[in-house]
Order: structure tokens, then sequence, then C-alpha cells
């Protein structure tokens, strides 16, 4: 399944240099080169992206990917839906922090007092 993460990721990569290739995806994204293959042919399927040959290229292999209108509407949708997990992401980890320094913080008044 193209979770939203890996829809943003590549949406964002792409936008910035469209003429990224499938191995290089794989790379800066850190998964499998089938893994980049699937979700951009999952993208493309929904005409979020648009794939062109390189017009001068002498590697016939060389393509450009392109975000369509609705592929721009939804990086826009998706940053924001991204953007609203990773907060939610971020509150639980610091209320998670907190709670941690607060049981360090009692060990170790407890750890005091029991010695004297």
């Amino acid at each position: 399944m193209l979770t939203d993460e890996y829809r943003y990721k590549i949406l964002k990569l792409l936008e910035q240099d469209p003429s990224l290739s499938q191995r290089d995806l794989a790379a800066k994204l850190d998964i499998s080169l089938g893994k980049v293959n699937y979700c951009l042919k999952a993208l493309v399927d929904v005409g979020v992206l648009k794939i062109s040959n390189f017009k001068d290229s002498s590697n016939k292999l060389a393509y450009m990917y392109l975000l369509t209108p609705k592929g721009l509407e939804e990086k826009a949708e998706i940053t924001l839906r991204f953007l609203k997990h990773k907060i939610l992401e971020y509150e639980s980890l610091k209320r998670e922090i907190e709670l941690l320094r607060s049981d360090l913080r009692h060990e170790n008044n407890k750890d005091t007092t029991s010695y004297e």
C-alpha cells in the first residue's frame, strides 16, 4: 500500500528534480527499487504523475516524472495530512519523554532517601 508518507516524499522529490531515476529515488527513500516502481505506477494510475521520455537523451530509458495539476493539488493535501500526523506524533513523544523524566526524577529521589 502506498502510504501518505511515501506519497509525500516521492512527490516532493520529483517536484524538486523530475529527472530522478527510480534507482535514485530508492536510495533517497531507503526503499527497494521494486517498491519505488510500485509507488510510481500507483501515482501514474491515479493521474498524479505523468511519465515522459527525455527527447534529447542518448539513454532511451531516461524518464521525467512530472506532477500533473491533480498531483500538485494532491501534494498540498498530503503535505497537510502528513504535517498533522507528524505534529500528533511529536506531541505524543513529548508526553512520553516527560513521563520518563518524571519517572527518573521519582526513582532518583527514592534512591537518595532510602540511603539516609
